[in-house]
Order: C-alpha cells, then sequence, then structure tokens
C-alpha cells in the first residue's frame, strides 16, 4: 500500500539543512523520516505530479514542476527524465549543467569548483548529470564526447560548451553568457 500526500505548491520546498549523507533534498515531508530520497528515485509522472519511493514508502507529491525544480545556490542532481522539466522551468535563467560520470579523476576535482560556482551566481541554475548507463538518451541528446563537458542553456538552447576540468574557462564562460543576455534586455 502506497502512502499518497497531496501538497499545495508553496509546502513544497528544498530542504538543505536536513542531513541527507550525498543524497539529494527533494522536499520536506513531514512524515518522511529524512526527507531526503536517492536521486535515481524521483521520477517525473506527469507535469502535475512527481513520484517518489524509499524502501516500502511511496509519495507521489502534486505540484507544478517549478516548485520541484532547482534550488539556487545549491547543485542539483537531474537525469533523463528530470532534466528537461527542470531547464523549462528555470525560463529566462542561465543553466549550466555539469556533465560527469563517477569514475572521472578530472570530474571529482571539479565537483566542488561547480557547488562553490552555485553559491556565488545565485541568479543562475546549476546542473549536474551523471553519464551512467540510465542517462545515456540524454547524454547523447546533448552530444557528449568527453567528461566534463559543462553545457551553459539559455533559453533551452545550449549557448556555450567549456569541455574538460577547465575552471577559469567554464567562469569566462558563464560571465560572458550573462552580459550578453544583460546586453539584450538593455
Amino acid at each position: 500500500m502506497a502512502l499518497r500526500i497531496s501538497l499545495s505548491p508553496p509546502s513544497i520546498r528544498s530542504s538543505p539543512s536536513l542531513p541527507c549523507s550525498g543524497r539529494q533534498p527533494i522536499a520536506a515531508l513531514p512524515d518522511a523520516k529524512s526527507g531526503c530520497f536517492s536521486s535515481k528515485r524521483l521520477r517525473v509522472t506527469s507535469s502535475r505530479s512527481i513520484g517518489v519511493s524509499s524502501g516500502n514508502r511511496s509519495f507521489k507529491i502534486n505540484s507544478s514542476l517549478e516548485t520541484a525544480g532547482a534550488t539556487v545556490g545549491t547543485v542539483t542532481e537531474v537525469n533523463k527524465d528530470t532534466f528537461w522539466p527542470i531547464v523549462n522551468a528555470a525560463g529566462d535563467k542561465t543553466v549550466v549543467l555539469d556533465m560527469y560520470t563517477q569514475w572521472c579523476g578530472p570530474c571529482k576535482v571539479m565537483a566542488p569548483k561547480f557547488q562553490e560556482l552555485s553559491e556565488k551566481y545565485l541568479d543562475v541554475v546549476f546542473l549536474k548529470l551523471d553519464c551512467n548507463q540510465d542517462n545515456k538518451p540524454l547524454a547523447k541528446e546533448l552530444g557528449i564526447k568527453v567528461v566534463p563537458t559543462f553545457k551553459i542553456l539559455k533559453d533551452k538552447k545550449v549557448v556555450k560548451v567549456v569541455t574538460g576540468a577547465k575552471f577559469d574557462d567554464l567562469v569566462l564562460a558563464i560571465d560572458a553568457t550573462k552580459l550578453v543576455y544583460r546586453n539584450t534586455m538593455a
């Protein structure tokens, strides 16, 4: 028997203060012991609901994808099912995607630096995608050739790509994207 909880959009929020031990905080749920679930178990079941399961517990949270999307100031783990809904929910914000693998040494070096960038650029959405077998269709769609690869998206389109563990190049690409967008708005 699955536990069903229906929350209004303002009730769904990220809980970075919860001790998630490397797992992605999804939502603050009063009945959940930790409020954290492995990001591999998040699935978008429709445009208006999210299904989450943990062990023998299952939650279905009805909400808009905008409230279930990425949190500013942190890096959000995405997969083939959650990437495009979160990019769509980002609207006109710049989105930076870190495409990595678990076994990649340079990816591990860049991970804490990428987190620091997410804390610095509060007007940018930072996502990361593990290019494993499960996410192979999305990695192929995005044209991944090497890891790490950083894709910068604006208005749902890739506008810049940085390959390799080139932190300075990534910062310059983010700044350039923001500057171009700012100048087009003026």
